[in-house]
């Protein structure tokens, strides 16, 4: 049974594995906004690692590098792409309404990454490349845990799992189907799929589980919550 969050005022089935988010503040917007843009720009440096690793991506990575080896653009600049395409194209029919941290995950993630991947150097040896993807996928569940304890709304491509759950279908359901669907086109396109791939499965919910709680902003005394 998928539990529910509030982002901002707007009630959305959380997508993040069935975790729930604390009661989040509305009030405090300047350190809502901090606390997003930090754990989005951690975002952005967890999956550079993770890629840098070619190990294998994370489903929707894997179709942005998968795209980017097709038509010549860089990874970051694929993700921007993809994620105002799907507010476009997606969320509108969907009538789902986003927040100041939909725009801003749109934006921020791919120009984040665009910077990261061209400073990381490339490494050979299996034990470095083993700890890239590692350092990876705990820096994205610690921007995961900032970015969602922000309460300003789910990501582009959260919002489509969402929208489908608003019209009863479970969001498990299609978080996988989506998933896999974009995992497979991704591998088609020439994206990576390896280790990395299942490990970012198995690993992202538990580690965000834990530091969701401790990230998230409190409530102060008096403070209107989400």
């Amino acid at each position: 049974m998928s539990r529910r969050v509030k982002y901002g005022g707007s009630v959305a089935n959380d997508s993040t594995g069935g975790l729930a988010s604390p009661l989040i503040p509305t009030d405090r917007l300047p350190e809502r906004i901090v606390r997003c843009v930090t754990g989005l720009a951690l975002f952005g440096v967890g999956i550079s690692l993770q890629i840098e690793s070619r190990l294998g991506n994370p489903p929707w990575d894997t179709f942005h590098q998968g795209v980017a080896g097709q038509v010549g653009l860089g990874i970051g600049t694929v993700i921007i792409i993809t994620g105002v395409a799907l507010l476009v194209l997606v969320w509108v029919p969907l009538r789902q309404r986003p927040g100041l941290g939909t725009v801003l995950n749109a934006l921020e993630i791919g120009l984040v990454a665009n910077v990261v991947l061209d400073l990381i150097p490339r490494v050979e040896h299996p034990v470095l490349r083993g700890a890239m993807l590692v350092g990876g996928v705990v820096v994205v569940a610690i921007g995961s845990a900032l970015y969602i304890g922000s309460g300003l709304g789910p990501g582009p491509r959260d919002g489509i799992m969402t929208g489908l759950a608003a019209r009863g279908i479970p969001i498990r359901v299609a978080r996988t189907a989506i998933e896999v669907v974009v995992l497979a086109v991704g591998w088609l396109l020439g994206g990576q799929v390896g280790i990395g791939t299942v490990l970012f499965a198995v690993a992202i919910g538990p580690l965000v589980q834990p530091l969701l709680p401790r990230l998230a902003m409190r409530p102060s005394s008096g403070s209107a919550l989400a």
